[in-house]
């Protein structure tokens, strides 16, 4: 018999997560996926059209597809002009707001760490939308975040680099502890202020890993690009 004071399961969220294709967001993933009451069901990434590459890591779309076929999430790409303006990229974002509530998707979330005018303008992005946004990784230190992230499996190569804040021979190179060790003084080890972006290979969310090889090094828009390749 069923009785009034029987504990009802909690209703589950569907989420849609802004998948960067960095170590940030695959934290969030795995974080998310511990929660009972979430179940994320679509990665969310911004691609530059004319480089067919993420806009602003600059990683080849083939390896973002494999990183989606690694979760087992389906990847909504979100196709942007280069250069592109703010009210197109917000007209873009718009439409997939619409697509997700189609969907039954209820909330968003981000990985964002510390920055508050980001966290600020997700929120005022998804006003009025019925999409509650959500920041899993909110104020985490990122000392301890990134030895967290790098202990329990994550495996990152740095893809770009701000050669004002980094030496230039850093990209390309793997995230781990020895390049934590190796980052002057008042680099954040997240990367979060922008100091560089990275690109996850392997992950305790990916079913296995991606096989990479490196390509070239270039120097483009005032920041260091290392290129990976997807191994046959």
């Amino acid at each position: 018999m069923v009785g009034a004071a029987q504990k009802r399961k909690p209703a589950v969220k569907k989420a849609a997560l802004s998948w960067s294709s960095g170590k940030d967001s695959a934290w969030t993933l795995h974080l998310l996926r511990q929660c009972s009451d979430i179940q994320v069901v679509a990665l969310i990434t911004t691609f530059n059209s004319e480089a067919d590459r993420v806009a602003m890591h600059a990683i080849r779309r083939s390896l973002v597809e494999a990183q989606g076929e690694r979760t087992g999430l389906p990847l909504w790409a979100v196709e942007l002009s280069w250069p592109c303006s703010n009210s197109e990229y917000e007209d873009r974002m718009r439409a997939v707001c619409q697509r997700a509530t189609a969907e039954g998707i209820t909330a968003v979330a981000f990985g964002d760490l510390f920055l508050q005018d980001a966290r600020d303008y997700r929120i005022r992005q998804l006003q009025g939308t019925g999409l509650e946004p959500l920041f899993p990784v909110w104020q985490i230190p990122t000392d301890q975040l990134s030895r967290e992230i790098i202990a329990a499996g994550v495996k990152a190569k740095i893809t770009c680099v701000d050669p004002s804040k980094l030496a230039r021979s850093l990209a390309g190179q793997d995230y781990d502890l020895r390049l934590l060790q190796a980052l002057p003084a008042g680099i954040d080890p997240c990367g979060e202020n922008g100091e560089f972006h990275t690109f996850v290979y392997d992950s305790p969310v990916f079913n296995r890993p991606i096989e990479v090889r490196s390509g070239e090094v270039i120097e483009h828009d005032g920041f260091v690009f290392a290129d990976f390749l997807l191994m046959p």
